[in-house]
């Protein structure tokens, strides 16, 4: 990749994205204005990850702003809001989402701003935001780094590399930290059923990016740990509940019970933005739902299932803090402290 996944471009007032529903077989970037498509492909997962949607809101809220014409501040301030309800309806779980927006919505309360001066201020917020997620990216993978060893195989679940935020990603940022460093990490992938983001996905980006990957089924993970293949996991997180429960892809619970089981240090990466004070544990979590299609028929050429079957197919589950070594964020390593992570602030 010799782009972002996520970008904006400013002189053209558009949000840049890779369309992620294409790949591997086909690279296509999108360049959208209208907030209905924008919100359309957030949904979808043409954009997905949670640092890539937090800056996808972001760029989106400056998109709308600069196609709104002139008019009250009021009027900008009414349509604005209207952006950003829309926005936030997208994916519920992802905090960075209601970060972003939250710190764009501040940009509209500017006393005295008039509407030329509040879409200055949406578009330099929203850069400044992106180059604030690749600077805690590539620090998530310098404090990750300190936990790792040269040569070290990690195995991971889903995608939480480049392809979800704008660069580096989270818990890929000390592959690619270390290979510009000069180490040499093998990653066993998960395929994560059932959109595949890790066959789809986190193969794609990292043969793309010439490290070592070996895909397997979800539920090889326990083969490969017992095998003694495994030096460490390494996963992202899309919440992190101020008592130190996680939301990551479905499945991440059951890698971390098997990392627990044969002595694997079990690591979250993440953004300090994914953490949320306000959310007590993993229970306060809205878990999105999603369509039973995903499971009976998206990747097949006729249905796989009966037509009358109930499906149940939630987009994450909750690890328990328990089974959590440490979580890197881009300020620090919290170490699992009987339980506990970010000290009685619950805070980073």
């Amino acid at each position: 990749m010799s782009y972002d996944a996520v970008a904006f471009d400013r002189e053209q007032n558009e949000l840049v994205i890779l369309d992620q529903t294409l790949l591997p077989g086909e690279e296509r970037l999108l360049r959208l204005t209208d907030i209905g498509d924008i919100c359309e492909a957030i949904c979808s997962l043409r954009v997905r990850g949670a640092p890539a949607i937090g800056a996808a809101a972001a760029i989106a809220m400056a998109v709308a702003g600069g196609a709104a014409g002139d008019m009250p501040p009021a009027d900008f301030r009414e349509r604005m809001f209207l952006a950003r309800d829309c926005l936030a309806s997208t994916r519920p779980t992802a905090f960075d989402l209601f970060r972003a927006l939250g710190e764009m919505a501040d940009v509209l309360d500017t006393p005295g701003a008039g509407t030329a001066q509040l879409k200055k201020m949406l578009a330099g917020k929203a850069e400044e935001y992106i180059a604030r997620s690749v600077d805690a990216c590539r620090r998530i993978g310098e404090n990750a780094l300190t936990l790792l060893r040269d040569g070290d195989t990690l195995l991971t679940h889903c995608n939480a590399g480049r392809l979800a935020a704008v660069r580096y990603g989270t818990a890929l940022a000390p592959v690619y930290v270390g290979a510009e460093r000069g180490y040499r990490f093998k990653v066993y992938a998960d395929e994560t059923r059932p959109l595949l983001q890790g066959a789809r996905l986190t193969a794609w980006e990292l043969a793309d990016a010439g490290i070592e990957t070996v895909l397997i089924c979800d539920s090889m993970a326990s083969a490969v740990m017992a095998a003694g293949k495994i030096d460490a996991v390494v996963v992202g997180a899309d919440t992190i509940a101020a008592n130190g429960e996680t939301a990551n892809k479905i499945g991440t619970s059951a890698v971390a019970v098997l990392a627990r089981h044969y002595g694997v240090p079990f690591y979250v990466c993440a953004p300090s933005t994914t953490v949320n004070p306000d959310c007590p544990d993993g229970a306060a979590i809205t878990i999105e739902q999603r369509a039973a299609r995903e499971i009976t028929a998206l990747w097949y050429a006729k249905p796989m299932a009966p037509e009358s079957v109930t499906v149940f197919n939630p987009a994450f589950d909750i690890t328990p803090a328990a089974l959590i070594t440490a979580i890197i964020t881009e300020n620090a390593v919290y170490p699992n402290n009987g339980g506990e992570f970010f000290g009685n602030s619950q805070t980073v």
